[in-house]
């Protein structure tokens, strides 16, 4: 059995609402990491910004951040101060058009390009000599880690001994759903704000594009976005067809490396279908944490920040448990 049960993660009443506990990690969390930044360039032609917060380590920590994040989400920040104490290298991933500035292709970042982790990774193996690398990744950045990690499982570098996922939307349709229903429409709402955005200045930048702008502006659901920019920037047929393939959970079965999934029942960015049980179940390799309470990246269990390590801890005691060092 590779569900495991959850024995140490118990909320007081207060954060054992679901939006709650997805909020106030982005509001009280304020430690700010002294990044060094370094660009490289993807075989496409574009720029991946990576931020670096090295302790001269030969263990390296790749974090991921989820939709609209960067390296500067709290989560990261967090994950990378902790790791840092525990003597890790972290080098934190931007994806296309999260580090401050717009990217140079008419596409952009997605839920499924693991060929942009794949450049990264073998930039990060061509300049250095890491005898242990780890990818953490939340949210969107989770559903790539796993997708990676078992779409790519037969061609994975050796130094490559772990990874988690926390919050991830591994049925990308479910998920989509989830966030079109209720209060949830608060959080899709917010993201579309931001996504409009950068869509508005991709049709300056490419002014001769074959984009639907006035449909990409009016989108009032992700699967209107997805529909009318992500699917057609990125050559899908349609929402339905991105979900379909960029979606993690059909890729879990061929994860060969040991792997965890830490996600709450009660996230309200999940839907049913992106709760992995029967995939984890009789796996060797893949490793479910589900907990009762903890929202989405959330996982607070009471309003003090310096004591609210959980998360950061059961990703941590992971890693080592699974070091080849």
């Amino acid at each position: 059995m590779a569900i495991l049960q959850n024995n140490t993660f118990k909320p007081n009443i207060f954060f054992r609402n679901k939006h709650i506990n997805s909020l106030y990690r982005h509001f009280a969390y304020k430690t700010k990491i002294p990044y060094t930044r370094v660009r490289i360039q993807t075989r496409d032609g574009d720029f991946i910004d990576l931020d670096k917060s090295l302790r001269n380590s030969n263990k390296l920590i790749l974090a991921i951040h989820g939709l609209e994040g960067s390296s500067n989400s709290n989560y990261i920040q967090s994950l990378v101060h902790k790791a840092n104490e525990n003597n890790y290298d972290v080098i934190a991933m931007n994806l296309r058009a999260c580090s401050g500035e717009p990217n140079k292709k008419l596409n952009s970042y997605h839920s499924g390009k693991t060929e942009d982790l794949q450049d990264v990774i073998q930039y990060i193996n061509d300049r250095y000599s890491y005898k242990e690398i780890n990818i953490v990744g939340y949210s969107l950045g989770g559903n790539l880690t796993l997708k990676y990690t078992g779409e790519f499982a037969e061609e994975f570098p050796k130094n490559i001994t772990s990874s988690v996922a926390v919050s991830t939307p591994c049925d990308l349709r479910s998920s989509a759903l989830q966030l079109s229903k209720g209060f949830n429409k608060l959080y899709e709402f917010d993201f579309l704000i931001s996504l409009r955005k950068k869509a508005r200045k991709k049709f300056l930048q490419f002014p001769n594009h074959q984009l639907d702008e006035k449909k990409i502006l009016k989108s009032k659901t992700f699967k209107d976005f997805d529909n009318y920019f992500t699917a057609a920037a990125n050559g899908f047929k349609n929402a339905d067809d991105y979900w379909k393939k960029s979606s993690s959970k059909q890729f879990i079965q061929y994860i060969n490396k040991p792997s965890l999934l830490i996600s709450s029942l009660d996230d309200p960015f999940l839907g049913d279908s992106c709760y992995p049980f029967k995939e984890a179940e009789h796996h060797k390799h893949f490793h479910f944490l589900p907990t009762k309470y903890g929202g989405h990246v959330g996982f607070y269990s009471n309003f003090s920040v310096k004591k609210n390590t959980w998360l950061d801890d059961t990703i941590l005691n992971f890693i080592k448990k699974n070091s080849g060092l």
